[in-house]
């Protein structure tokens, strides 16, 4: 991710975390299951124990009844299912892949984001999903199965999506900005903020030198660098989650930011105001998908299956503000939310929009590596 949601980072809940068993490096030994589930839902209510699924995801992303109004999706899972959920977090897609790939671990759900599918899948550590398990698949929007990262649809379920984009105090500017320039502008010097990690701002330099940043080249690397040594001197400062803070307290003028977060922004600050940049963005997803070390791969799919129950989907959405792209999930949605472009932007603005690759590991090691040159420069 996406991008990182937590606010309070590392989130540990309180299930029942799986002792280690087995390294995700090597292919496993899980099969292909036969029929976990059928119909929309994963079946009536359970008549004992069926096992347990391990759950790695992100912080603060999934609806746990955080808000009274709020399901606790994953206590409805286990009450319908008799499988037992043991959920824990993880802060980025590297740490995903360091912990899948140095560490003797059995998870059988994962949440990775588009580049680092790709590099999963590059890498086998993936395993195929039996989609006969996952009736509820027929949910998804068409946009979102085959996807980029997993063009044969074979190891991806999508669970949100959203879009970069700029959130700004309107009692601040002259006038709404109307693309990444606005990040440039020296009007605003010392109340701009810039993403701190080197894949988004990099690909919102790169826009700006007229770059793809979907699949970029050290060359490409060095153009974005000087562009983002002009804007330095503008800057306030790189924030992650700090944006949240400065944003709703007024104690910046303009940010890029996930959409979605944007929209929680605005909720607490009614001087907020967003821009989808007219040049397009970054069109990100997290899906699914069921790591070789899975010694559930059954239960695996049931969970997957029972998150893309439409009025689960709306739960999850009405959470995370991020766009679901369960098809079913907007009967189940206030049109405050399905009406929102931060959540669900037109097909025609998606059409601007790229989505990360894996890039290569030298590429990505020295975009990484130029970024910090240009912070601490």
């Amino acid at each position: 991710m996406k991008r990182t949601l937590s606010i309070i980072m590392a989130l540990v809940l309180t299930f029942t975390a799986l002792t280690c068993l087995a390294g995700c490096g090597s292919s496993g030994s899980s099969s292909n299951g036969s029929n976990a589930s059928g119909g929309d839902a994963t079946g009536d209510s359970p008549s004992g124990n069926k096992g347990e699924v391990n759950v790695y995801s992100w912080g603060e992303y999934i609806a746990l009844g955080q808000d009274e109004d709020l399901m606790n999706v994953l206590e409805a899972f286990e009450d319908e299912t008799g499988i037992k959920v043991n959920y824990t977090t993880y802060d980025t897609n590297e740490e995903l892949y360091s912990k899948l790939t140095q560490s003797n671990v059995s998870y059988d759900v994962i949440v990775p984001s588009d580049y680092m599918i790709s590099k999963m899948i590059k890498e086998d550590l993936l395993l195929e999903l039996n989609y006969d398990n996952i009736p509820n698949y027929k949910y998804i929007d068409d946009r979102f199965k085959k996807l980029a990262c997993d063009p044969d649809g074979k190891y991806t379920v999508c669970y949100s999506w959203g879009v970069t984009a700029m959130v700004y105090d309107s009692t601040a500017v002259s006038e709404k900005p109307k693309d990444w320039d606005a990040l440039w502008n020296k009007d605003y010097e010392g109340n701009i903020l810039m993403f701190d990690n080197s894949r988004d701002a990099m690909a919102i330099a790169m826009q700006q030198c007229g770059i793809d940043p979907s699949n970029c080249t050290k060359a490409d690397v060095d153009k974005a660098v000087e562009k983002l040594k002009e804007q330095k001197p503008l800057l306030k400062k790189y924030v992650m989650d700090q944006v949240f803070n400065e944003m709703e307290g007024s104690q910046a003028t303009i940010a890029p930011y996930y959409a979605g977060d944007i929209a929680v922004m605005m909720e607490e600050n009614e001087d907020l105001d967003y821009c989808l940049p007219e040049s397009g963005s970054n069109l990100f997803y997290d899906a699914f998908c069921v790591p070789k070390c899975s010694k559930n791969k059954e239960n695996a799919e049931a969970f997957i299956n029972f998150m893309q129950k439409p009025e689960i989907a709306a739960e999850n959405c009405k959470y995370l503000r991020y766009g679901t792209p369960n098809t079913g999930a907007k009967d189940f949605l206030d049109k405050d939310i399905t009406g929102s472009e931060l959540t669900f932007p037109s097909d025609e603005y998606l059409n601007k929009c790229y989505v990360f690759s894996n890039v290569d590991d030298e590429v990505y090691a020295y975009m990484q590596e130029q970024f910090l040159k240009v912070k601490t420069s």
